[in-house]
């Protein structure tokens, strides 16, 4: 009798932290979708805006049709790229982000050259919409940051005993960070 106390004893402890480490993952699992959702809403608002900012440029000035035209492109490469979090690989990640990124050096391209248009910069439209998108920008990055927290956090949960036991077979798997894009450790090269 006392064998089977123990076992049942034994039986009740795995299964009570069986299912506290299946708990604090599938948590640490939704707030990682949650981040990422809050991340490609901020990424959706830029999107938003640039259409407006667009047509406050065409408006304003007879303005280089080749970088509106790179800006228009980048804005569609980058909303057409859909990522579901639950389904998140390090490469769709990747192509996420270098869409992302086309973008935001688009949208540089179209800053600077709008330094030469003295009446579009004077346009209370345009800086409105030029300080949306650079709030924006901030959004992005603070929003970028705080899901690479929160995946952290859930990777060392996934990764660390004796959750990894459980991880594998209740498929929680490892997600992918954001990272820097490629030559962001060179700072940029302003010429006037």
């Amino acid at each position: 009798m006392k064998g089977l106390y123990i076992f049942l004893g034994v039986l009740v402890l795995m299964i009570f932290v069986g299912g506290c480490g299946y708990n604090g993952m599938n948590s640490s699992r939704v707030e990682v979708d949650r981040k990422f959702a809050d991340l490609q809403s901020s990424y959706q608002r830029r999107a938003d805006l640039i259409p407006n900012l667009v047509e406050v440029v065409k408006g304003v000035a007879n303005f280089e049709k080749t970088t509106l035209t790179e800006v228009i492109q980048a804005r569609a490469n980058a909303t057409s790229i859909k990522i579901d979090p639950k389904d998140m690989t390090a490469e769709k990640l990747k192509e996420f982000q270098q869409s992302q990124g086309q973008l935001s050096q688009a949208l540089g391209r179209l800053m600077v050259v709008s330094e030469q248009y003295p009446q579009l910069k004077a346009n209370e439209n345009f800086k409105a919409l030029q300080d949306q998108i650079e709030g924006t920008e901030n959004r992005i990055k603070v929003s970028r940051d705080s899901y690479n927290e929160v995946v952290s956090t859930y990777n060392v949960k996934v990764t660390s005993f004796p959750n990894n036991l459980l991880a594998g077979v209740l498929g929680f798997k490892e997600k992918p960070m954001f990272q820097a894009e490629a030559g962001a450790e060179k700072a940029p090269k302003v010429k006037f």
